[in-house]
C-alpha cells in the first residue's frame, strides 16, 4: 500500500511540474500576443484575432488551474468545499471553452469562405466578435454547474474523482464540437475545389486546417484516450498500475502539445507578425525562425502580404 501511494505522489507531483512548466510557456506568449491584438484596433475588431484571444486566455487558465489542483494534491491538502468547487468548475470550464473556441474559429473560416458576403456584411459590427467570444464562455460553464455540486463531497476531498464524473456527457460534448469542425472544413475543401484552381492561397489554407486539425487533436484525443482507459480498468482488462502510468505520460505529453499549440496557430498569422515586430522586434525575429516552417517563408518585419485563411 505504501508503494502504491508513493507512486501516486510522484504522479501528482509529475502533473504539477508540467502543469507549471506548460503554464509559464503560455504565461510568456499571452503577454506579448494578447497585448497586440488589445493595442491594434484592425487586431481586435477581427473575429480570427478575438477568438484567438479567448483561445490563449482559455488555455493558460486552464494550465494555471492544473497548477494549483495538482499542487493541493501533492501537498495533501484538504480544502473547504467551496474551494474545491470553484477550482474543479474553472478547470472544467476552462477546458470546456477550449473546444468551444476552436469549433468557433472553424465555424468562422466556414462562413468567411462559404458565405463571404453574409460574412462581410456580419464583420460591420466590431463587437460581436467580443459578444460570441463571451457567449462560450456562458456554455462552456454549462457542464460544470451540472457536474461539478453533485460530485464534491463535504469531507473536503478534492482529487481526480472530482474529474472524472459525467465521463459520458463529456465525450459527448467533444463528439459534437469535433463533428461540427470537421464539417466546417469539409465544406471549405469542396468550396475551394468547387472554384477549380489551386493556388498559393489554397494550399495557404490547407495548411491552415492541417494546424488547426493539429491544435484540435492535442485537446480531444487526451480525453477520448483516458475515457478508453477508465474503460478497460473497469474491465479489468488493464492494472491500476498500468491505467496511471499511462495517463500520467499522455497528461505530460499533451500539456506541453497544449501550450505550443495555439502559439504556432496564431503566430503564422502575418498580421499579428508584423504587428508585434513593431513592440518586440528581437522576440518576433528568433520566433521567425524558431517556428519557420508554419509561416510564410518570405514574411518580412513590414511587410502585408494577403491574409491567408
Amino acid at each position: 500500500l505504501s508503494n502504491e501511494l508513493s507512486t501516486a505522489t510522484d504522479y501528482t507531483c509529475v502533473r504539477f511540474y508540467v502543469s507549471a512548466l506548460s503554464f509559464s510557456v503560455l504565461l510568456f506568449f499571452n503577454l506579448i500576443i494578447n497585448s497586440t491584438i488589445i493595442r491594434v484596433e484592425r487586431l481586435r475588431t477581427h473575429a480570427r484575432f478575438v477568438l484567438l484571444f479567448h483561445l490563449l486566455v482559455s488555455a493558460l487558465l486552464y494550465l494555471g488551474t492544473s497548477c494549483i489542483f495538482y499542487l493541493q494534491m501533492h501537498l495533501h491538502a484538504q480544502p473547504h468545499r467551496s474551494a474545491c468547487v470553484a477550482i474543479v468548475t474553472v478547470l472544467i470550464s476552462s477546458a470546456s471553452n477550449i473546444l468551444l473556441t476552436l469549433t468557433a474559429m472553424a465555424l468562422d473560416r466556414y462562413c468567411a469562405v462559404c458565405h463571404p458576403l453574409r460574412y462581410t456584411a456580419t464583420r460591420a459590427s466590431a463587437s460581436w466578435p467580443w459578444l460570441c467570444g463571451a457567449c462560450t464562455w456562458v456554455i462552456a460553464l454549462v457542464i460544470p454547474l451540472s457536474l461539478v455540486q453533485p460530485s464534491i463531497s463535504p469531507s473536503g476531498e478534492c482529487g481526480q474523482e472530482q474529474l472524472r464524473k459525467g465521463q459520458l456527457h463529456k465525450v459527448l460534448f467533444l463528439s459534437a464540437c469535433t463533428l461540427l469542425i470537421l464539417y466546417s472544413y469539409a465544406r471549405i475543401l469542396i468550396e475551394t475545389r468547387r472554384l477549380g484552381v489551386l493556388n498559393k492561397r489554397n494550399r495557404t489554407g490547407c495548411r491552415t486546417i492541417a494546424l488547426h486539425g493539429s491544435q484540435l487533436a492535442v485537446y480531444i484525443l487526451p480525453n477520448f484516450v483516458n475515457f478508453i482507459l477508465t474503460v478497460l480498468h473497469k474491465k479489468m482488462l488493464i492494472r491500476p498500475d498500468t491505467k496511471e502510468l499511462s495517463a500520467v505520460v499522455i497528461f505530460a505529453f499533451f500539456s506541453l502539445a497544449q501550450c505550443i499549440a495555439p502559439v504556432v496557430y496564431g503566430l503564422r498569422k502575418e498580421e499579428l507578425m508584423e504587428e508585434m515586430s513593431h513592440k518586440f522586434p528581437c522576440c518576433t525575429g528568433h520566433l521567425k525562425r524558431v517556428l519557420g516552417w508554419t509561416v510564410m517563408a518570405t514574411w518580412t518585419p513590414g511587410q502585408h502580404r494577403a491574409r491567408s485563411p
